[in-house]
């Protein structure tokens, strides 16, 4: 079945899609969409007939075309079920859930490239980092106290694999070193975000690994 991922290299919501697919050892072609080339491949016709929004990622599996990266990686979770990236049971799903949710809805969203693009047009001074570490710092002091209080292992987000979680956490916290922002008071997200850098799949996701 082919597999074809619509991705920029430093797009967080692609770095997602592409952690997953790599944690189901699933074989897909790359199709780069330069966002900052001649104002933004995205919204050349051609991509915007594959995805009206102008946004990256889109996945393409034989005549199934998908946007956003949440319906994404679920959808690759009831297809190809092996790995699981989420548990088994219900509460522990939604537990999961909402950790991805809390990155994919109330940081990046605030903080992705459209954001800072149009806040540069605003204020010519440093209100666009400090802007970005206002709301990293935000998200990532809720997200840590979540997983001080769910007994995270400091490993992974939940549970003995890889999962969900960690494929939204792993590059959110790369952006925010990207923007220097410190994360001396996460321990956990460190943690985590050090030791999923050394698992095959989320190195390969790496965006130092795109094309």
């Amino acid at each position: 079945m082919a597999i074809v991922l619509y991705s920029y290299f430093r797009s967080s919501a692609a770095y997602r899609v592409r952690i997953a697919l790599n944690l189901k050892n699933l074989d897909y072609q790359i199709r780069s969409v330069n966002l900052i080339k001649d104002g933004g491949e995205q919204h050349k016709p051609e991509y915007l007939k594959l995805n009206p929004q102008g946004l990256v990622p889109t996945l393409i599996i034989e005549n199934t075309v998908l946007t956003q990266s949440l319906a994404m990686i679920e959808y690759l979770d009831e297809v190809y079920p092996k790995p699981p990236l989420l548990p088994d049971k219900a509460q522990e799903r939604a537990y999961v859930r909402g950790i991805a949710q809390l990155i994919a809805c109330e940081i990046h969203p605030l903080n992705n490239l459209r954001v800072l693009n149009y806040l540069k047009t605003r204020d010519s001074g440093d209100g666009q980092r400090g802007w970005y570490h206002h709301w990293v710092q935000k998200g990532f002091e809720a997200l840590e106290q979540s997983l001080k209080e769910n007994d995270c292992n400091g490993y992974l987000c939940y549970g003995d694999a890889p999962g969900l979680a960690d494929a939204f956490l792993v590059p959110q916290v790369y952006n925010a070193k990207r923007f220097k922002c410190s994360l001396a008071s996460f321990p956990l997200i460190s943690g985590i975000y050090d030791y999923c850098m050394t698992q095959q799949a989320f190195i390969d996701a790496s965006p130092e690994k795109q094309p």
